[in-house]
């Protein structure tokens, strides 16, 4: 019987990370009023999704499946890269705004919108985001 080796490897923050699991797939649903941040999603335009990192995405990888859907519509993306940062305009000075809200004209105004979104501020505060390339 041949032997599995584990593959582990250290991430952002430092801690050992298991790489030999099977892939999770997620769905990450968008409201109506986010779907301008969807479309963005399904044409490219946005290639780095976002999320508080919170213990529900804490071992989110590479090789993850994102599913997004606003409405009955759906879009499909697998994870290319994860990376870890401890707030928003830490993440935005290290990869840009463009490819996470290519719509907004200004980095100021792009960490408005986390700021909108209820509870946000505070879990990102708490736990940092979590930046997925897809």
């Amino acid at each position: 019987m041949p032997i599995k080796k584990k593959i582990t490897a250290i991430s952002s923050a430092g801690a050992m990370k298991n790489t030999s699991r099977k892939p999770k797939t997620l769905t990450l649903r968008f409201r109506a009023t986010d779907r301008e941040n969807f479309l963005c999603i399904g044409s490219g335009k946005k290639s780095i999704e976002t999320r508080a990192a919170t213990s529900k995405y804490a071992d989110i990888q590479k090789g993850d499946v994102l599913i997004f859907t606003c409405g009955k519509e759906k879009i499909v993306k697998k994870i290319k890269k994860t990376e870890h940062f401890p707030s928003v305009s830490a993440m935005f000075a290290a990869v840009g705004y463009k490819k996470i809200m290519p719509y907004a004209a200004t980095a100021q105004e792009a960490e408005k919108v986390y700021d909108g979104y209820s509870g946000y501020k505070e879990k990102i505060r708490q736990s940092g985001i979590l930046a997925m390339w897809i």
